[in-house]
């Protein structure tokens, strides 16, 4: 029995064949980015529409959660810095998940924005559930480790992103 070496040194694009096999390496990330995204657009909104979130004080306040878990976190600091104006960290937050959410699932600046996502959740980890005991009750952690691979890898199909490049090479009659 012989073995082949591949020499290809690049994957093949959408619809230039590949088995199945190649085809589910290729959209690993998809589940994951529609999952990402989907949950950041609902807890962007979900912090915008809630009356008792953004506010600097009260039940379910932003102001409220922050002084609550400003001695358990890793980063007190962190807390005090968003004490000095809860209702803008909220907002801050809020629309910065949106702009995170809406990235991921268009794939636009795909990197950047799981970026976005990753800070985001470790902001919240070392802040927010950095005491839940054991750890892994704590969500943000999870969702911090679940942005590292489309921190690292982006976008690469069914996306804008993929699009732009596809057309960048076309304009320059590159190799694909």
């Amino acid at each position: 029995m012989t073995h082949s070496m591949r020499t290809d040194t690049h994957s093949p694009h959408f619809g230039e064949g590949g088995g199945r096999r190649d085809n589910a390496a290729r959209y690993a990330l998809l589940p994951l980015r529609i999952f990402l995204g989907v949950t950041f657009i609902y807890a962007g909104l979900d912090k915008l529409t809630d009356s008792a979130f953004l506010k600097d004080s009260g039940a379910g306040s932003i102001g409220d959660m922050m002084r609550a878990v400003r001695d358990s976190s890793a980063i007190p600091a962190l807390v005090d810095l968003s004490l000095k104006s809860p209702v803008g960290f909220g907002y801050a937050i809020a629309f910065g998940e949106l702009a995170v959410a809406i990235g991921t699932l268009l794939g636009l600046l795909a990197r950047l924005a799981a970026l976005g996502g990753a800070l985001i959740s470790l902001s919240l980890w070392l802040t927010v559930s950095w005491a839940s005991d054991p750890y892994y009750y704590g969500n943000d952690l999870a969702y911090l480790m679940a942005w590292t691979p489309l921190v690292l890898a982006g976008a690469p199909l069914l996306s804008l992103d993929a699009a732009l490049r596809s057309r960048r090479r076309q304009r320059s009659g590159g190799y694909r």
